[in-house]
């Protein structure tokens, strides 16, 4: 069986408000990067985390932007996990530094706290320090934030949180995104809320948001004339974007509840095929699950993950494997990797499938029933 049309891995979807507030900004001709949708986005996202924030036009830029914050630059040395989306580390290379890849640990699939420590250890015996830690929270489930943050305070090495993938996110009762120096968020097209491309730089000090807010605007300096004495970048989001991103905002809380509904209906639909194993959900906080992730055992089941894949796209169902690790990556081939063994094994079992929170309960059906027969169960 073969579906009518494609069932995407994870789609945009409307709340219902963002034409309003987009009509507002035609009709009121605020069609730039400034206007009323922009500075009332960064209100409305500043109440939700709890931090001061900055519109910007991805989640690639606000990790640029808060690199350079914390001082990343030419020489230094940056942590980061191996099992993450290269968008987490290309600014590394940008700024002029250089990436230390850490292997994940399986209870949250995020950065290993104890390997995190024991190089931190490592660099503080030779006086080589990292200039920052990066932590990913991977798929929208937080890594655990107690034991990284302790490793960090311990020799003065701040922290970064790139939440591009889990905006609604708990750890311990806290958003993602909070507890960091600075963090990043992601608004793609793909992501569990959208403004089609964007991103929001949050800072504990709000002197940080108003330097990125500078930087983004090409650095130009006060005055009549466009004088600059900062390289800066276009990175500012425009007031049409921000509206759409204010209505997402009203219904994120329906999007987090549907994302983890499509996650455990498959996990309780396949509970029966020994091989499918659901991604876990980490006791210290709340997974939104913003793709619904599966590791496939090729040792238990009639196919493998490629195998399932291939079932999938005959079917006319988009699935795509778990993020490629950085130190396997053929740009990152001379970085130093702390382990990857853990990492490389999710790689090569895991299997994102359809996701959306408008995912059409007979189109997951459809998907389920597929999965089934790939199996023969």
């Amino acid at each position: 069986m073969i579906a009518k049309k494609r069932i995407l891995m994870s789609v945009p979807h409307m709340g219902g408000q963002e034409e309003a507030f987009v009509k507002e900004a035609f009709t009121t001709n605020w069609l730039s990067t400034v206007g009323p949708n922009i500075d009332a986005f960064e209100a409305e996202f500043s109440q939700i985390i709890g931090l001061p924030s900055v519109a910007l036009g991805s989640g690639t830029a606000a990790m640029h932007l808060g690199l350079r914050l914390l001082g990343v630059g030419p020489g230094d040395e940056v942590l980061a996990p191996t099992l993450t989306f290269i968008a987490s580390v290309n600014p590394v290379a940008w700024l002029g530094a250089r990436t230390t890849f850490i292997d994940s640990e399986r209870t949250s699939w995020n950065l290993d706290p104890q390997r995190l420590a024991d190089t931190l250890k490592a660099r503080a015996k030779v006086g080589k320090l990292p200039r920052a830690v990066i932590v990913v929270h991977l798929y929208g489930q937080s890594a655990d934030l107690d034991p990284i943050f302790e490793a960090c305070d311990a020799y003065d090495v701040p922290v970064l949180e790139d939440a591009a993938e889990a905006l609604g996110t708990l750890y311990k009762g806290q958003s993602v995104g909070a507890r960091a120096p600075v963090s990043a968020f992601s608004f793609n097209g793909n992501k569990i809320i959208t403004t089609t491309g964007g991103g929001m730089l949050v800072a504990k000090n709000p002197e940080w948001v108003n330097k990125a807010r500078f930087w983004s605007t090409q650095a130009r300096d006060p005055g009549i004339a466009y004088e600059h004495t900062e390289a800066g970048y276009n990175y500012r989001l425009s007031n049409v974007l921000a509206g759409i991103g204010r209505g997402q905002l009203l219904v994120l809380g329906d999007r987090v509840r549907r994302r983890r509904e499509v996650a455990f209906t498959y996990r309780d639909a396949l509970a029966d095929i020994p091989a499918l194993s659901l991604m876990p959900q980490a006791s210290f906080g709340q997974h939104t699950n913003w793709l619904s992730v599966m590791l496939v055992d090729p040792n238990k089941g009639a196919v493998d993950r490629d195998g399932l894949i291939r079932a999938l796209d005959a079917a006319n169902i988009e699935s795509r494997p778990v993020w490629k690790p950085m130190h396997l990556q053929p740009l990152f081939k001379d970085a130093e990797c702390v382990g990857g063994e853990v990492a490389e094994d999710l790689f090569r079992r895991g299997i994102c499938l359809p996701s959306s929170s408008n995912l059409a309960a007979e189109d997951q059906a459809f998907v389920i029933a597929t999965i089934r027969r790939a199996f023969g169960a």
